[in-house]
């Protein structure tokens, strides 16, 4: 698909922020369509611009018909952060001051955009602020999740809710995230050779080593489903979020990358082995199928010490 000739330069940004000068990305891989329709419909009216950056979905043009959004329909699967550095190119040749970053399945709250824009003017006056993001409830959780200040032995959770101004972090998901363009011109976009996992993660620590701050708005909602189905293990006692072999694979060689990159927190990477290493042992032996689980981490594992990036190679089991 081509693009449409390019827009005002960056001089010819907006000064101030306003809804209108925002692009929202929306980044699809086989969607459900429905709840596409429902997150467009959401987003289109708070913001300037819409764009779509389909990776090779049968159907997407008649889903997104209709809905107010440019289409960008890649013709394979080019990876989650490629897709969102295919729109944030949009946005900046089309004079937009910021991008909001949302997944397929993400809902923006009324007035979520608003919302995030006049916390991020307000926290501006005193910070050198990367990005901002708002507080968000997976409909298979009781309360909204927190965010998350890294620490040792386990990080802290900030809790927040409309009553709360502000909460500065060290990490904020990529969906729901307003970032000026600004600030993408000066520390880079999302990391292509990451693909898929840890996307959202890596560039909040590039942007923290580079002295800015992150931050929840907590007068801004979303609703957000985090992870593939759950499923119960020892005996109903825990449920653990499952993920497809091929999601593994992303999940044990992107992990190591961060822990190879110089800006990676220290902190961070004491307190994630861990956590890596009990996923390995609950999906090689409390959830199926184990043994493509164990096949595809470990080659994520030796690719990551490799220093191997871009999509899954073929590893011999079913994805």
């Amino acid at each position: 698909m081509k693009h449409p000739d390019p827009g005002p330069s960056e001089s010819e940004r907006p000064a101030v922020a306003t809804p209108a000068a925002v692009c929202a990305v929306v980044v699809t891989y086989h969607p459900d369509i429905g709840a596409l329709r429902a997150a467009l419909a959401a987003v289109r009216p708070q913001v300037g611009a819409l764009v779509v950056v389909d990776n090779a979905s049968p159907g997407i043009d008649a889903a997104v018909h209709g809905t107010g959004a440019v289409l960008l329909g890649q013709p394979e699967n080019v990876g989650l952060a490629r897709a969102q550095n295919i729109g944030i190119d949009w946005a900046r040749r089309h004079g937009c001051s910021h991008v909001l970053i949302l997944d397929q399945d993400s809902v923006p709250g009324p007035a979520m955009v608003e919302a995030l824009l006049t916390g991020w003017r307000r926290l501006s006056a005193s910070a050198r602020v990367g990005a901002v993001g708002p507080r968000f409830r997976d409909a298979r959780e009781r309360r909204d999740a927190p965010f998350v200040r890294v620490a040792f032995p386990v990080s802290h959770k900030l809790w927040c809710d409309a009553s709360t101004a502000d909460v500065r972090c060290d990490f904020l998901i990529s969906s729901g995230a307003l970032i000026p363009l600004a600030v993408l011109d000066d520390i880079g976009g999302m990391d292509d050779g990451l693909f898929i996992d840890n996307v959202d993660m890596e560039w909040c620590f590039r942007a923290r080593s580079r002295g800015y701050e992150l931050f929840g708005v907590c007068a801004a909602t979303m609703e957000h489903s985090l992870g593939d189905e759950r499923r119960p293990v020892l005996g109903g006692l825990h449920q653990v979020v499952t993920h497809k072999p091929v999601r593994l694979y992303f999940i044990m060689r992107n992990r190591v990358a961060l822990y190879l990159r110089p800006h990676t927190p220290r902190v961070w990477i004491a307190q994630d082995l861990p956590r890596v290493l009990a996923k390995f042992v609950i999906f090689s032996v409390l959830v199926g199928p184990r043994g493509d689980n164990v096949r595809f981490m470990l080659r994520g594992l030796v690719d990551g010490v490799r220093g191997r990036s871009g999509p899954c190679p073929p590893v011999g089991a079913r994805r």
